[in-house]
């Protein structure tokens, strides 16, 4: 079968493009002038030009030169099985890896901390006047076509999914975490780790940088394990939470690795500049103040928090005092026991408002767990938020990290957590 390893392959080709969201559209505006294009998507009705997968899509996809995956399609789901044995099946990025100067390009994955990461390694480039684009799930897809990557370093954000159809690897990589995602998507916890840290196998082999959480057996004996900050960084740079002091060295690494400047100096030039660094929003971010006859509720945004592993890091952050956590959406089939014993640890008194499918399993099981927890279950966020904030009389915070995606009720995470945030600031300041 064909295999082209660059979208310079694919001039004359019949190119399917199946899946047509935001990586889907940027690989066929790359491929416009070029290619015929075959586009092919699970929904209906999205334009006359898009065929459904299963109204005739698979058929015309099986007959292209070549068919371009796009991340939200499982490589696991037997029709894409199928389809596979009959035409190649690469990706957009995985072509464009093919034909970019890969050392230049760092990639950046984790279960939690990539996104954070992502920006960090990019600001700290900036801190040192080095030119930096950031790219991926953080911002746009490299190969859009209106982007110029002519120049400079290209920090690339890389999901699981994403992270399943590389064949070529960046020259360097740091993992930031390793838990439990996207299960729905990979089938089971073995093949979301392996997919996740497959980028990790490929050779040319990138330089491995690490959390010191991750256990180095599973990444090999040339990855290199990274202690979290304790210079004061993460302070200055407004972030919150032990995970963030991992975050940040784990920038620093890999900038110092890059730029071949010492640890120490990155952090001279990135404190001097430190106020210019804004944090991500839905990531542990006070949105709102409330008080109330002097008593102050404080409303977090953690929005971003789509699986258990970023909630439990999130509830480090308030060890004590009371708390009212917002968590559920939509059920991906993870598992939630750690998230439960990590909630029931805490001493100080803790509210707990379960919302969508993925919070009635977790109200279950914390119910089946014999937990002395207050629970109480939301119909939608307006309402969480509200009963949250009634527990919260005394004063207190409010944090909302749902451990779950946000499909069931809002397009994705950042419509979510704007929505948080403007119940939040209804009440507060």
């Amino acid at each position: 079968m064909f295999r082209p390893t660059g979208f310079s392959d694919l001039t004359g080709k019949r190119v399917g493009i199946f899946g047509y969201g935001v990586e889907g559209q940027a690989a066929a505006a790359r491929l416009a002038q070029h290619a015929e294009l075959v586009i092919v998507d699970d929904a209906a009705n999205i334009g006359p030009e898009i065929l459904q997968t299963s109204q005739g899509g698979l058929e015309a996809l099986a007959g292209c030169d070549v068919v371009l995956k796009s991340p939200g399609i499982s490589p696991y789901r037997s029709d894409v099985v199928e389809l596979a044995k009959s035409v190649t099946m690469t990706s957009a990025l995985n072509l464009w890896m093919g034909e970019i100067d890969r050392g230049r390009v760092i990639g950046i994955t984790g279960t939690k901390g990539k996104s954070t990461t992502t920006a960090l390694v990019a600001f700290f480039f900036n801190a040192l006047g080095e030119k930096a684009h950031t790219l991926g799930n953080i911002g746009v897809p490299p190969y859009e076509p209106s982007l110029d990557v002519t120049e400079g370093w290209l920090v690339l954000e890389i999901s699981s999914f994403q992270a399943r159809d590389l064949q070529i690897a960046p020259s360097i990589v740091a993992l930031t975490s390793l838990g439990s995602d996207h299960l729905d998507w990979h089938g089971s916890l073995e093949n979301y780790h392996r997919d996740k840290i497959s980028i990790t196998q490929l050779v040319p082999a990138p330089e491995i940088f690490h959390a010191s959480q991750i256990q180095s057996a599973v990444l090999g004996e040339v990855a290199v394990e990274v202690e979290p900050e304790t210079s004061g960084l993460t302070e200055s740079l407004g972030l919150l939470g032990l995970h963030n002091h991992s975050n940040v060295a784990l920038a620093l690494s890999v900038v110092s690795r890059a730029t071949g400047k010492s640890v120490q100096e990155i952090v001279t030039k990135v404190k001097a500049r430190a106020d210019e660094f804004t944090p991500l929003p839905g990531r542990l971010t006070e949105v709102a103040r409330e008080e109330r006859a002097g008593i102050i509720t404080r409303y977090i945004d953690d929005g971003l928090a789509t699986s258990a592993l970023p909630t439990i890091a999130a509830l480090s952050v308030f060890p004590d005092g009371d708390l009212a956590m917002i968590i559920g959406g939509f059920d991906r089939g993870i598992d939630y026991q750690p998230l439960i014993d990590a909630i029931a640890s805490r001493s100080a008194r803790t509210v707990v408002v379960t919302m969508g499918e993925a919070g009635s399993r977790i109200g279950a099981l914390m119910h089946n767990s014999n937990h002395d927890l207050q629970l109480m279950h939301a119909s939608d966020l307006r309402s969480a938020v509200e009963l949250a904030r009634s527990a919260m009389n005394k004063g207190g915070v409010v944090l909302f990290s749902p451990g779950a995606p946000s499909f069931d009720h809002f397009k994705n995470w950042a419509e979510r957590s704007a929505a948080f945030t403007k119940y939040a600031k209804s009440f507060g300041k």
